[in-house]
């Protein structure tokens, strides 16, 4: 079996696991919240900072794969705009939907870079994603604010994601030392932080209803899990980008949107069930799409 799908069924088996979970109600829907909060407050973070400031970046190599990253960010927000002209969906649903097209699914990328470079590959692709999520952040700000009230850069200071990345980020370009029960405190934290993750990304899955709304949700899915990481590719190829750097780059642009654009799209008034229902469906398709990448990686 390819290693890449190796590595692929267990990411699979978890997210259809935490969503089996969820449908037969085992945990009340507090234990989810609560799951997600401590993920995304507590534990990604550790393993985001513990992985980064332990270990040097290749900047040469990252740099350009940062390069390449903004490159194929700005492309899907493009093919997001160009829904409006050829769908015509409502302004409410085009805010909200917009983002369907270049956001990810950060735990997905992680536990798949985890997978096939270990903690090299978990640091590659922390650095590009701790550079793109601040622009995915502020394009689908931007695409809600119409529907809400939250300035973008409250959005921005307050994403643990993005503070655990770049104080990384320094920590390692200071040369600082990080102590061993510091880092080992930090990676008994990281550990859980992948498999839970993955269990909320099922638990949040959710599945389209409205016919009306499939082309729309077609479109979105067939831009960010076709589109998108062909561009990536392409754009790779070009500058020559290889080993854990060059998987970073076309996974995070193959990866389906995150549940958090949803969360988003209901605290700024947008459309969620569209949302949700889109992040689903682009989940789903994941499963059949990351492996023909993973393939087309030689993986």
């Amino acid at each position: 079996m390819p290693e890449g799908l190796v590595i692929l069924l267990p990411i699979v088996s978890l997210i259809a696991l935490g969503h089996l979970l969820k449908r037969i109600g085992i945990f009340a829907i507090g234990v989810w919240r609560g799951v997600e909060a401590l993920v995304y407050y507590v534990l990604f973070p550790a393993l985001l900072f513990g992985t980064l400031a332990s270990r040097p970046i290749d900047l040469g190599a990252g740099g350009t794969m940062i390069l390449v990253g903004f490159a194929f960010m700005l492309a899907g927000m493009l093919l997001g705009l160009a829904a409006r002209p050829v769908l015509s969906p409502s302004p409410r649903s085009f805010a909200s939907i917009f983002q369907c097209s270049f956001r990810f699914n950060t735990y997905i990328g992680m536990a798949l870079l985890g997978g096939v470079f270990g903690a090299d590959g978990i640091a590659a692709f922390a650095l590009l994603a701790g550079f793109v999520i601040p622009l995915a952040n502020v394009a689908s700000v931007w695409a809600l604010a119409s529907h809400g009230r939250q300035p973008i850069l409250h959005e921005l200071v307050r994403n643990p994601f993005i503070l655990a990345t770049f104080s990384g980020l320094g920590w390692s370009a200071l040369g600082l030392p990080l102590p061993d029960p510091a880092l080992a405190t930090l990676l008994f934290l990281g550990e859980p932080a992948l498999p839970l993750g993955l269990l909320a990304t099922g638990a949040a899955l959710t599945l389209l209803r409205e016919p009306r709304q499939k082309k729309l949700v077609a479109y979105f899915v067939a831009a960010k899990l076709a589109a998108v990481p062909a561009i990536a590719l392409g754009l790779a190829a070009l500058t020559g980008l290889q080993g854990e750097y060059l998987v970073a780059a076309v996974m995070l642009a193959a990866l389906p949107p995150a549940s958090s654009a949803y969360i988003l799209a209901t605290r700024m008034g947008g459309d969620g069930p569209l949302v949700a229902a889109t992040v689903g469906t682009a989940t789903l398709t994941a499963a059949f799409t990351l492996p023909l990448w993973l393939m087309a990686l030689g993986l």
